[in-house]
């Protein structure tokens, strides 16, 4: 996997952050399993669907860790050795599908149904700041 260079510009300050922030995104989206879709829902609402056919609840887990929407699935009678497939076409292995979560952004609710994992999103708006620098003179 060749790395990602984030622009490096002299006005962009105190942007590392971001720069681990894509790189993170970068590693975490190699792995096109299992596959989702990201919507609009409304104006501060998104909804997150991943496809999870052969997943119930108990074989997921949902987690938001440092602004990082993290879901990892396993399911529990993956393991099973008495059956049989002339084919296999269902995925049965385990996933970690991480999103970055910008500030604001929060899980308002997760469902499955039908094989498809809903997570809706809301975002607070953030409230314009201005910040004043007085200049002393020494």
């Amino acid at each position: 996997m060749t790395k990602l260079n984030f622009p490096s510009h002299p006005l962009l300050l105190g942007f590392d952050r971001l720069e681990r922030l894509v790189e993170q995104t970068a590693r975490a989206g190699a792995d096109g399993y299992p596959p989702f879709n990201i919507e609009v829902t409304g104006q501060n609402s998104f909804r997150i669907t991943l496809a999870l056919a052969g997943f119930r609840d108990a074989d997921l887990s949902i987690t938001v860790e440092k602004r990082q929407l993290i879901v990892r699935g396993q399911q529990a009678d993956a393991e099973r050795d008495d059956r049989v497939f002339l084919h296999r076409g269902i995925a049965a292995r385990q996933f970690q599908r991480v999103f970055a979560l910008a500030e604001g952004v929060e899980v308002a609710q997760a469902a499955l149904q039908d094989g498809l994992l809903h997570i809706d999103l809301t975002r607070q708006d953030p409230e314009d700041s201005i910040q004043i620098v007085t200049i002393t003179r020494g």
